[in-house]
């Protein structure tokens, strides 16, 4: 279950795009009412870090397209 002495402990990351899932100390873990449990499976794990790298590049692109939008209209 969750490792509540640890330092991840005390700075949780934010859970993927409001999903149960986060990546602490580059492991992706499971989050309940009752604890965290580590994610295991190769596959379920990669499909995490293809949607997390998916999900950052498009914020990227939302964010340089919003700078754009305000540049232009000063």
């Amino acid at each position: 279950m969750s490792d509540t002495n640890s330092s991840a402990a005390h700075h949780r990351p934010a859970p993927l795009a409001g999903s149960p899932v986060v990546r602490r100390g580059g492991q992706w873990w499971l989050i309940t009412g009752e604890g965290s449990i580590l994610a295991t499976d190769p596959t379920f794990t990669g499909e995490l870090d293809r949607f997390a790298a998916a999900k950052a590049a498009a914020d990227l692109a939302v964010a340089q397209l919003r700078g754009a939008r305000r540049r232009r209209s000063r």
